[in-house]
């Protein structure tokens, strides 16, 4: 017990020892954070879906316990192994850091040799700690005919020094809670720092606003979602562990790659110096399932990104350009692929820096994130965008598509059921179904209800705000005693109707109606 105690102690010191080098390093190269990035790296496609499916925003989160629970059990092995070999502890406690410099280096945002720092300060702080304290478990004669074995004293040889263990342990656990502490208060002056640049941030009225919402875009049925997703309910779906914190004095834009004449480093006020135009733009995670709750509608401000490319001698690939992928690069490494031509084909891409009215959220991009209407978001919405590469599809494969989805990725036309839940008990009589459709860049043409399986029977739709928005949609239901079964489905202005066959996520996003059940009163 006291070995495995002895290792819980160790990496408990390895971890805090760490957290202030990172600090002055880099924060996202803590040890926990490298590993946590390398195990999202190498999760495959089906399980990181059905880890957002089952965690939502909380995946993040999930993962970090789980990081911490293998850690915790591995220096439960090692604290138990050291009483026998304190060597060989120390030993594993090295190896488990050689992991987390490797992983550090290795991943797509690492700045070089440094971020290897943390993992082996902490590794080197642990294994000492570690060899130390068995030392006072394992008797000092005890390792006669053993290297460090623990031996078989006898009543009158050599003893532990349990009161030494107790105040090396003691005073470890305190030395790692100052370390700690160290580290969050350096990594709390650098959040703090962006999020004064944020608060002193004043937006500056559009150039072009966004067109007025019509009055009939808005249904007043309870139960709808909102016309407009309140920024603080949006979802969040990416793969980094923390929320990147970028100050804007010191964030950087560079455009360069196949077809930019004109290279160029743009700092936050050029962007601003830009015309900036305001748009109501749906989004929608190639995650969600039929149904999901991964979309959102918000009006967004930023600067038009065909017309900065232009400016940069970008020409669309149907003119004459060489370049048919932009990718886009965030100060976490991440790394999307967009096809150029839907961002020169004259729909309203931006490079977002303005959400609901304020500057965008952290969770959300801040400072800057890109934002093209009709794409799913792993191939369009970089959050913490610091790089745009022009080059081609043959020639780079970005993060998702080396996981297997799907290089180019509209939007499919889906609808969804707000109202009644799934398994709700309404009363018998008139009962209002109502929920959202979208088709982005297409726009939706109809909406229409099937219950159990009757005929399918028009929804009345809300007027369309723009085709890169969703619609409300509502439909008054003569609701019978009994169990029925509700089903929507879209059709968009292409004439595309929503199949009925469901497809999962993978690799362009999911397919089908959504259907709930419900017991009538």
């Amino acid at each position: 017990m006291a070995g495995a105690l002895s290792g819980v102690v160790a990496g408990s010191a390895a971890l805090a020892a760490a957290e202030p080098v990172a600090a002055a390093v880099r924060p996202q190269a803590s040890p926990v954070l490298v590993v946590g990035g390398a195990a999202i790296d190498r999760t495959p496609a089906a399980v990181k879906d059905w880890a957002i499916r089952s965690f939502g925003s909380q995946d993040k989160l999930v993962l970090q316990l789980g990081i911490l629970a293998v850690l915790t059990l591995c220096a439960l092995a090692l604290g138990t192994v050291a009483l026998r070999s304190r060597r060989t502890g120390a030993a594993g406690v090295l190896l488990c850091g050689a992991i987390g410099a490797v992983a550090a280096l290795g991943r797509p945002d690492a700045a070089g040799p440094a971020d290897a720092l943390p993992s082996v300060v902490g590794a080197c702080t642990g294994a000492v700690l570690l060899y130390v304290l068995t030392g006072r478990l394992v008797p000092p004669g005890a390792a006669s005919g053993a290297p460090d074995g623990p031996g078989a004293g006898s009543a009158s040889g050599p003893v532990p020094d349990r009161r030494g263990f107790v105040i090396l342990a003691s005073s470890a656990v305190v030395a790692s809670a100052g370390a700690g502490a160290l580290g969050r208060a350096l990594n709390g002056t650098r959040s703090r720092d962006a999020a004064a640049s944020r608060d002193r941030l004043v937006l500056p009225a559009p150039d072009s606003p966004a067109p007025a919402v019509p009055r009939g875009a808005l249904l007043r049925v309870p139960g709808v979602s909102p016309f407009f997703t309140p920024s603080r309910s949006f979802y969040r779906v990416d793969t980094a562990l923390t929320v990147p914190r970028v100050d804007v004095a010191g964030w950087r834009l560079r455009v360069h790659g196949a077809g930019v004449r004109r290279p160029r480093t743009l700092t936050f006020d050029d962007l601003l110096r830009r015309e900036l135009v305001e748009r109501d733009i749906t989004l929608t995670c190639v995650s969600n399932e039929v149904g999901g709750p991964y979309a959102g509608n918000a009006r967004w401000l930023g600067v038009r990104l065909a017309d900065l490319l232009a400016d940069c001698g970008v020409t669309a690939p149907s003119k004459g350009g060489p370049a048919d992928q932009l990718v886009a690069r965030a100060v976490d490494g991440m790394a999307l692929g967009t096809p150029v031509e839907d961002v020169m084909d004259g729909r309203d891409a931006l490079l977002a820096i303005g959400m609901n009215g304020e500057p965008l959220p952290f969770a959300h991009g801040f400072p800057v994130r890109m934002i093209v209407p009709g794409l799913y978001g792993f191939v369009s919405a970089c959050k913490w965008i610091e790089e745009i590469e022009l080059t081609t599809f043959d020639s780079y494969d970005p993060y998702w598509a080396e996981r297997g989805w799907a290089r180019r990725a509209p939007v499919k036309t889906q609808s969804r059921i707000d109202t009644p839940e799934p398994f709700a008990r309404p009363r018998a009589g008139t009962v209002m179904v109502a929920g959202v459709a979208w088709a982005q860049h297409r726009g939706v043409d109809t909406v229409e209800v099937r219950v159990d399986d009757g005929p399918w029977r028009p929804a009345d739709l809300a007027a369309e705000h723009s085709r890169d928005t969703w619609r409300q949609w509502s439909f008054p239901w003569q609701a019978t005693r009994g169990g029925h079964t509700l089903t929507v489905r879209a059709t968009d202005r292409t004439g595309r109707v929503q199949p009925d066959r469901r497809t999962r996520t993978v690799p362009d996003g999911a397919d089908g109606r959504h259907s709930v059940v419900v017991t009538v009163d």
